[in-house]
């Protein structure tokens, strides 16, 4: 196993896609770990990017990063439109042999859920399965191995349907543990700070 970091310990968290290019890299603070993997943390203000795009978190989050290596979990606290669970499907999500950085490959498939609902024009409330259509497109362009895609089409179902139970790690209480460590750290950045 990697070295990990102190609890505490600023790092990063950085996705690519399938041909290697960058994809979001988010700052973080190393959290711990338990039976479900490590967690890492990102507070209100702290900042995201990606080529062509960035936002500062609007609410605080956890993100599990469990070694499985084919998925990572996000958890919103008090998210202004109501995002409880946001799952990125992923491959080699895992640790570098850089104790203050974590890499996945984006596969394109997330699962959602919202804690209350909006407005249907906004789109789906509840919980399903986003950006079938990129998975669809990127599945062509980047020339998916057939095997991956099966294994990432079959857990992304028992993902939602594990998320819909409220299964642990997916059940609120296992993130809100997380989500208050996080907090007990009192650590804020904003635009001004950098």
């Amino acid at each position: 196993m990697n070295r990990r970091p102190a609890p505490g310990t600023e790092m990063v968290f950085q996705w690519r896609k399938w041909d290697g290019s960058p994809h979001w890299r988010h700052e973080c603070v190393y959290l711990g770990a338990d039976e479900w993997g490590d967690w890492v943390g990102q507070p209100v203000g702290w900042h995201s990017f990606r080529p062509g795009a960035e936002f500062y978190a609007a609410a605080s989050n956890v993100t599990l990063v469990p070694p499985s290596g084919d998925f990572a979990l996000t958890v919103n606290r008090d998210h202004p439109i109501g995002m409880r669970t946001y799952i990125d499907l992923g491959w080699e999500v895992r640790w570098t042999d850089d104790p203050l950085l974590a890499t996945g490959i984006d596969m394109d498939l997330d699962v959602i859920r919202l804690e209350r609902d909006r407005d249907p024009a906004d789109g789906p409330n509840g919980t399903w399965v986003d950006d079938r259509d990129e998975w669809a497109e990127h599945s062509i362009r980047y020339a998916y191995p057939a095997d991956v895609m099966t294994r990432l089409e079959d857990l992304t179902l028992d993902l939602e349907t594990r998320v819909r139970a409220q299964e642990t790690p997916f059940d609120d209480a296992t993130a809100d543990g997380w989500l208050d460590r996080l907090e007990a750290l009192s650590l804020h950045r904003s635009r001004l700070d950098g």
